[in-house]
């Protein structure tokens, strides 16, 4: 088997493999700066956590209109959001911790959806919300997650200082009345919107995945904050592209094969890489023993 074979032929062939590429590529540009953003932050648990939070708000819409695009993403929008409220309502008036009111959120969130999928559809139902299907994205499917895309990029562009700032200083943010609160209130909003999306391809269980690990894994990489997003992005963009291929040829499902492919990546990362890697660091505190 040749490159052609190998690489270009699936795309040139089959439709769904495009639209899928694209898929991929929309919510690389997208999904993975946001990541970034939430790993500076120590939110990574939180994404992951607002991401099974989408599962209730499918679920119901689900139940009111079947498989509909427009009805499963409206419904998990608004879940998401109801979650990141409720947990930031309980966590000010309470004296738990942000982290642990996520977790019993997204616990709970998780059990419901499971439960009204299950008693309203079927199996198969099931698995489409929890694990997606990246290669039965469809036109409007696709519509979505470029929209979602192109807003994301848009108001990270508007929001990029502030956002930095609130996530490097947010006491310095406060005390020149910079509306921290506000700043971290869009940015969740920015996170909903990309797992909303991410879940039309990856389901609501592997969304978070393209979101978290390229950038976890360029942390372990890149020194700068322009170069944590940009690897972070190319790094989504050749997973994605490898998991397409890898559940093409292997005939394993896409979502899994694409957020194994990041899973590989990170744990060769976790050895080798330059900004924080095991074998680097064993490296550096030998040589720095020998001087």
């Amino acid at each position: 088997m040749n490159l052609q074979e190998l690489v270009f032929a699936p795309f040139i062939e089959f439709d769904f493999m495009r639209y899928a590429l694209a898929s991929i590529v929309c919510l690389a540009l997208s999904a993975a700066p946001v990541g970034v953003f939430l790993v500076m932050r120590r939110m990574s648990l939180v994404g992951d956590a607002l991401s099974h939070a989408v599962l209730p708000g499918a679920a119901i819409g689900y139940m009111f209109a079947g498989l509909s695009l427009p009805a499963m993403s409206i419904g998990g929008f608004a879940a998401g959001m109801l979650m990141a409220l409720l947990a930031g309502l309980v966590s000010r008036f309470t004296a738990l911790k942000e982290d642990a009111n996520f977790a019993a959120f997204y616990l709970s969130s998780l059990a419901i959806g499971v439960v009204l999928v299950s008693k309203n559809g079927d199996s198969v139902d099931l698995l489409h919300l929890l694990f997606g299907s990246v290669l039965a994205v469809d036109i409007q499917a696709l519509q979505l997650i470029a929209t979602v895309a192109s807003l994301t990029l848009v108001i990270l562009a508007v929001i990029y200082r502030p956002l930095v700032l609130e996530s490097i200083d947010p006491l310095f943010l406060q005390a020149v009345k910079g509306q921290g609160g506000f700043w971290h209130v869009v940015f969740l909003i920015l996170v909903v919107m990309n797992l909303v999306a991410g879940f039309q391809a990856l389901g609501t269980l592997m969304s978070v995945g393209l979101m978290m690990l390229p950038a976890i894994t360029a942390r372990l990489w890149a020194r700068s904050l322009g170069q944590l997003m940009l690897l972070s992005v190319l790094l989504a963009l050749l997973c994605g592209l490898g998991g397409l291929l890898f559940s093409y040829h292997i005939e394993i499902p896409s979502g899994p094969a694409i957020i194994l492919c990041c899973g590989t990546v990170y744990l060769l990362s976790v050895v080798f890489g330059w900004e924080g890697g095991i074998l680097v660091k064993w490296l550096r505190r030998k040589r720095h023993r020998a001087a």
